[in-house]
């Protein structure tokens, strides 16, 4: 006669019937233990989005990766090349994610402390700014250094460092206008202005298509409030 085999819940089930606690106490327990679990992580998001910037979190340095650590001026080069900002958590209309909560409740019960001062990098357009694709969630630890807790979203276009690099600096932006000028009198059919070409017209051509260019991005750039990337990595205004 073969044994039957065993089922491992069917078993479980008969101890737990042995057990002094009846389901309703279990169930209160379990409520209990996740309520605390909630008010944890709604403590947390409070703390994220009303943070204002303390200067320094009392980290375990010996506890902390540190691949992790960033210095502010790695951060603000960063930020400038890919025109980003980096703001209090306060200013971040996105959604933290469970895991970024979860990250710092761990590193709150490894360090015993409570993680303030919170900081994002990302575009402009996902922050909250005062009108005058990739966040990256920071705690201060002092000294200009940052620990980067969590990141998420989807990573940014690989060609955006590229994209934003003439909004580094106006002595950038002059080299593409003068190369978009140069780049359309070429495509300027010969002899569209007059019967002879010459180098000279060529280069009177190029130098109208500079100033075309040159004012259509300053009236864009008045109007809008635009700014370049090294005056906006850290500014809360929208017209920056």
């Amino acid at each position: 006669m073969l044994l039957p085999k065993t089922n491992i819940e069917t078993k479980l089930t008969e101890v737990k019937k042995k057990s002094v606690l009846s389901d309703k106490q279990r169930l209160n327990e379990v409520y209990e233990i996740l309520s605390n679990l909630d008010n944890e992580l709604n403590r947390i998001e409070e703390n994220i989005t009303s943070s204002k910037g303390v200067p320094n979190n009392n980290f375990n340095i010996d506890l902390l990766d540190s691949s992790k650590i960033y210095h502010i001026d790695e951060i603000k080069q960063i930020c400038i090349d890919y025109r980003l900002r980096f703001l209090d958590a306060k200013y971040f209309k996105g959604t933290i994610p469970a895991e970024a909560l979860s990250k710092i409740k761990a590193i709150e019960k490894e360090h015993n402390l409570e993680v303030n001062g919170f900081k994002i990098i990302a575009p402009s357009k996902l922050f909250k700014l005062e009108d005058k694709d990739d966040p990256l969630l920071f705690a201060p630890i002092g000294n200009g250094y940052h620990y980067l807790i969590h990141q998420w979203g989807n990573d940014l276009h690989p060609l955006r460092k590229m994209l934003m690099w003439p909004f580094k600096s106006l002595v950038n932006i002059v080299i593409l206008i003068l190369i978009m000028s140069f780049l359309i009198t070429l495509l300027i059919p010969e002899g569209l202005f007059s019967k002879t070409n010459s180098n000279a017209q060529f280069w009177i051509l190029n130098f109208f298509m500079f100033k075309c260019i040159a004012s259509v991005v300053i009236i864009y750039g008045f109007s809008m409030g635009k700014n370049f990337n090294p005056a906006i990595w850290n500014s809360k205004y929208f017209n920056s």
